[in-house]
Parts: structure tokens; sequence; C-alpha cells
């Protein structure tokens, strides 16, 4: 290793690599074909680069462990020409990337399947888009009970959904539309001020999710954990059966949270009526049976014989039944509440008038003016994104890890796009902003159906749309006579379910520190508003997560060399950062004092480290130099070791072959006598 003329200087690497070495230095130590060697880098001036080193050395010239460092000692100008100009290349590069073929058919999915579309895919997506429209507008009608608004707003956001996922959706099985979460996320977040904040939300719910998606912000997603979002979809559940007891039991009541909704109905529960009770404890039983029927088969129970034809026809026909249940017992009870009708009032209570066809297509509500008796109230954009306060970011992160759940759930094992089902639910919130909707995304229920109803692209989204689409010009009238206490007992009979009681088992076995979590999200839920219940849970489970970053696993065993040499192995079990280094600095002290032989750290699981970790390192040398001590690291990865060569370490000692031990020893302790001999 020499200088060169232009002033560049090279350090040969610690370790050399072979072909097979493709790990680097640390890289299990297989590969090298017995070339490992390890230096000494005293304040890296005086690297050692052979074990048995012989003659004059230029001590400058050595300087750390990377394979080879360039250090160019002449100046050079850089102006802003020669920077624009360095920036055009990967400027191309980067256009040339985004406007691939490849790229383009990954934002607009349908050009994949769309050239293979056939007569067998048409007939799959009409039945399942009819199947699932079926299932959509009694749920929609239910949805909007739930979100504090008028029942014609679940309709509104049903139909256009669905349409715009056709053309950027990735996953086949999700009907986009409103569900039990978004209907309860908008009633928290508009907190009864009416459809113009529910439509404002849904805007800006996809504002967010597409500037995330076009960002690659899906990462975020990833800090609800599954004991977070237990906790969370069970907490749901319970507040939207609460929130449908009042109109099963016909009664008046209201509250933001689970506790406060109690509170308002057994202050009200006196006047319990006795048709809408009855009626709702019907529906909900009745549901439940065909829930139930649906899963029952008729005919041979042995795998090798295959049902007869009349078997397939009442196999198919109660499992219509079933998945159709919703919408026959609407049918039914309106056509029960339009007979009491042509007699009086009826003795229960009704939806009462939907309008008829479609909204008119506008701006979401940026500001508008309501008129209180006279007194007109002026509502800005601003004053409104305050009002619904952290709603704008936690909605959209919601719903999109909704639909996540669906896609992974019905993927069959493929892999999920994230970014591109961001960008999707983001544009059809945005559609849906400008025909009056409240914030929608994929539906596991309705999920469900489309699957098993044979779905084979997304284009059994467009017939669920026109399904939709034809009950607002021709159905609407015929609303007016559904009982409240039905859609009561469709929305208790479908969320019950929800109640995630069966992780609770699994969870205890697995890590029962999980099931902690769980349960804190579960109660901070029902006590708190929803987004504030979730930020505790996510909150809580960082903390989980910083604990252990702190609180690393060390091996400590005391073990001889080949030569009977006696030494203490110290193996931590992840990567050493500000929050770990000094409770790894404590117990290497700590053992190493308290057993008084050489000290050796495996390096083998830190494949990284910080500036605050390269200081303890500085600290630990110093302190076992200052004693006799030695201490040694085994197995570093180039790219930490130069982490901790930042600091210029004294008696910093790594190497690479545990057959060099005994002889890092020797020299070690001949350096020690030396020193004696000296003074």
């Amino acid at each position: 290793m020499s200088a060169n003329k232009n002033g560049l200087r090279f350090s040969r690497s610690v370790h050399e690599k072979s072909d097979n070495d493709v790990q680097g230095a640390g890289g299990g130590g297989g590969g090298t074909n017995g070339t490992y060697t390890y230096y000494d880098n005293p304040a890296l001036n005086a690297s050692l680069d052979s074990l048995n080193f012989n003659g004059d050395r230029n001590d400058s010239a050595y300087l750390g462990s990377n394979d080879f460092i360039v250090l160019d000692n002449t100046k050079k100008t850089s102006t802003v020409t020669k920077s624009v100009k360095s920036a055009i290349p990967w400027t191309r590069k980067q256009l040339k990337k985004t406007c691939s073929k490849k790229k383009l058919y990954k934002r607009l999915p349908f050009l994949t399947w769309l050239p293979n579309y056939n007569a067998e895919c048409a007939v799959g997506d009409l039945v399942a888009g009819i199947t699932v429209g079926l299932t959509v507008i009694p749920q929609a009608l239910a949805y909007s009970n739930i979100a504090g608004l008028s029942t014609v707003y679940g309709l509104y956001s049903s139909f256009l959904g669905p349409i715009v996922y056709i053309l950027l959706g990735s996953c086949k099985d999700v009907p986009v539309g409103p569900s039990a979460i978004s209907a309860l996320m908008t009633y928290q977040a508009i907190q009864g001020l009416g459809p113009e904040y529910a439509i404002l939300l849904t805007f800006l719910t996809g504002l967010v999710l597409l500037l995330m998606g076009l960002l690659g912000l899906g990462f975020l997603i990833d800090f609800v954990s599954g004991p977070v979002s237990s906790g969370f979809i069970s907490a749901v559940a319970l507040i939207i059966v609460t929130s449908q007891v009042k109109d099963v039991l016909g009664i008046n009541a209201s509250g933001s949270t689970f506790v406060e909704t109690w509170i308002s109905i057994f202050n009200d529960i006196h006047n319990t009526q006795g048709w809408d009770t009855m009626l709702g404890i019907v529906c909900i039983a009745v549901l439940l049976i065909l829930r139930i029927i649906g899963t029952m088969k008729i005919g041979s129970s042995r795998e090798d014989e295959a049902p007869s034809a009349f078997e397939n026809f009442v196999n198919k026909s109660l499992w219509l039944i079933s998945t159709a249940r919703n919408a026959i017992l609407v049918i039914v009870c309106g056509f029960i509440g339009y007979i009491f009708c042509l007699n009086g009032d009826p003795p229960f209570k009704v939806i009462g008038p939907v309008p008829q066809g479609l909204p008119a297509l506008k701006l979401p509500p940026f500001s508008y003016y309501k008129d209180n008796n006279g007194t007109v109230t002026s509502h800005t954009l601003p004053e409104m994104i305050s009002t619904m306060g952290s709603a704008i970011i936690v909605v959209p992160l919601i719903l999109i890890l909704e639909n996540i759940s669906v896609c992974k759930a019905f993927g069959n094992g493929k892999m999920i796009d994230a970014t591109q089902e961001f960008i999707a639910i983001g544009i059809c919130n945005i559609a849906n902003s400008f025909v009056q909707a409240f914030p929608s995304t994929g539906s596991l229920s309705r999920s469900a159906v489309n699957n098993n109803s044979g779905v084979r692209t997304p284009l059994g989204g467009l017939y669920t749309g026109i399904l939709v689409i034809l009950a607002l010009f021709f159905f609407t009238p015929y609303f007016y006579y559904i009982p409240k206490a039905t859609l009561a007992g469709i929305i208790i009979a479908a969320v019950i379910f929800m109640v995630e009681v069966k992780v609770v088992k699994p969870m205890w076995r697995s890590k029962k520190s999980d099931l902690i979590l769980g349960f804190a999200t579960f109660i901070a839920c029902l006590a708190l508003a929803l987004e504030i219940g979730i930020l505790v849970g996510i909150g809580i489970n960082i903390l989980f997560i910083l604990y252990h970053a702190a609180r690393p696993k060390i091996t400590v065993e005391k073990l001889r060399s080949r030569d009977n040499n006696e030494y203490l192995m110290l193996t931590p079990d992840r990567c050493l950062i500000f929050p770990s280094v000094d409770y790894v600095r404590n117990l290497v002290t700590k053992h190493s004092l308290r057993q008084g032989i050489p000290v050796i750290i495996d390096c083998s699981h830190i494949y990284g480290a910080d500036y605050t970790a390269a200081t303890v390192v500085e600290i630990l040398t110093q302190d076992f130099a200052a004693r006799n001590q030695p201490l040694f690291f085994f197995n570093l990865k180039p790219s930490v070791c130069a982490v901790f060569e930042g600091l210029a370490p004294k008696d910093f000692v790594v190497f690479y072959n545990e057959d060099q031990i005994d002889q890092l020893l020797k020299e070690r302790s001949y350096v020690k006598k030396e020193e004696v001999l000296k003074v």
C-alpha cells in the first residue's frame, strides 16, 4: 500500500473477500478461505494488516476497515451548473422509470386483466355484482344511521366508488362502499354537524390517501399492529351495537363514546316501545338463523361422491337465501310497514321520506352558510378542518387499513400493492365527495359475498353501482316504510361477529404482552373517542418497541480457546442504538469486572449502530485499557465498524476468525510485558 502521485491513499480491508463471501466481513464467518485477518486500531493511525507484522510501516496509510477507502486530498470546485448537469441523467432515469410500460400497467391494473376478459368472466362478474348490490343497499341504508346522516347518503356512497375502483383497484374482491367502521368514524368526526362536514371529510380522506400513496408513506399503517387492530375492531363492534340499541328499543339516545351512549340509553329506557323492541329482536333472530342456513349442505358427506343436480340446486338456493338475507328482510319488513301505514301511523318508527334520483354533481363544501331560524352562520374551510381535528389523518389510515386487510384476506397469498390501494381508495373517495357521499372503503362482509359469488375481475363493481343507481331512481319511495328497528337488527346481526374473541387464546399462548396491548386499545377506544383510542394503542405499541430496543438480550458465555485460554463471550441480539447502549455498556462492565478475564463481544447480530453507540464503544475501550483487560470485537460488520471508527477509539481490536483468539491474547500480553519493561 502506498500513496499515488495524485494524492490518493488506499487502505487495505481488514479482511479479504473471496467470491463466495457475499456478506462482507461479518457474513457468518464463511467463504473466506482462511484469509481473515484482524487489526488493532489505536486512533486510526497504527492499524495492523497482519498478526505477524514485520518491517517498517507507514502508519498514515492505514485508515480502517472498509474494503477500499479512497481519500481524495485534491481540491475540487463544484458549481451550480455542474450540480444541475449531474442531476440531469438522474432525472432522465427517474422519468423513464416512471413512464415505463411496467409502471403504467401497475398504476392502471385494468390493462392487465381486460385483454383476457371473456364471456365466463362476464357471467361471474354479473352474478357477483348483483349479489353484492342486493347486500349493499340495505347495508347502506343502515350505515347512514350509524354515521348520523339521512338514509340517502349511504346510497350516495355506494354507486360511484365501485365503478372508479374498476380502473384503479388491484384486488377483484374489494367492493368499495360504506362500511360499519367508516360510518362510525364519520359519526365521531363530524359530531352531528351535518352532511357538509361528512362530504368534506370524504374529500380530505381521499386527498390524504392519494398523497400518501404518491409519496410512498404506506409504511405508516405498519405501526398498527395485530393486537392494536384487534382491540380497535372489537371496540368498534361494541360501539356500533350500542348505537343501534336505541332503535331496537324505540327510544331517543345519543353519545359520542360507548359510555356516554349507554348513560343516555338508561336515562330514556323507561320510554321503550314494545313494537320496535319485538320487531328488532325478531329481525336479529331471523338474520342469525339465515346465516346458519347458508352454511348447511345437503347430500352425501363422502368427499369422493359428487352431489346430484338436485342437491346442487338446493345448496345453491340455501346459499343465495342466506347471502341475500338482508335484502329479503328489508323487503318483508318494508311490506309490513306499508300495510300499517295504509291504516294510519305505524306502531313502530320508520325511515321516512328518501330523496329520489341521483345526487347533484358538485364540488365538496369547502365553505357554506347555514340559516338557523333567521340567523345565518358561516363555516369556513379552516374552521371545518379545525373542528374535525385529528380525524382528518386517523380516518384515512383506518379506512386503508380495513381495505388492505380485505385484500390480504382474499389475496390467496398474492403480494398486495399497498401503494396502489392507497391511490385507488384515495381517488374513489375524492370522486365520491362530488356526489355527496361519506367516506368509503372495502367492506369485509361484502368482499366475502363477492368472493363466494364467483367474481372474476373488479368489473363486478359496475353492476353493483348500476343496481344502486336503479334503487335511487325507482325504489326510494318504498324505502319510506322500512322500520328503523329492522335496519338496527341488520347492523347488530352483522357487527357482533366483528368482536375478535377468537384471537384472545392464541395471543395469550403466543405472547402475553400483546394481549395487554390489545386490551389497552380496546378499553381506550371504548372510553375515549375512536381516533384518540387507536392513537393510544399505537403509542403504547411504540413504547413496547422502544423498550425492547433499549433492552437487548445479551448472552453471556465463559469459554476456553484451543490453547485453554479462558475468555468471556458476550453476544447482543440486535443493533446498538442510543436507547440501548448504556444498558449494554453497564452489562459488559458488570460481567467483565466480575470475571476479570479477557472479553470478546460477538457482533454477528449487530447490523446497525449510531453516534451514541460509537461514543460508548470509545468509553468501553478506554475503561478496559485502563485496567489492562483485553477487549475484542468479533465479526463486526464493515458498515458498523465505520461508525465506531468515526470517533477514532484507542485499543479498538476487531477480528473475524475464532482461531485467532489465542494469537490475539498472546500478542496483547506481549505488548503489556513490553510496556512494563519500558517503565
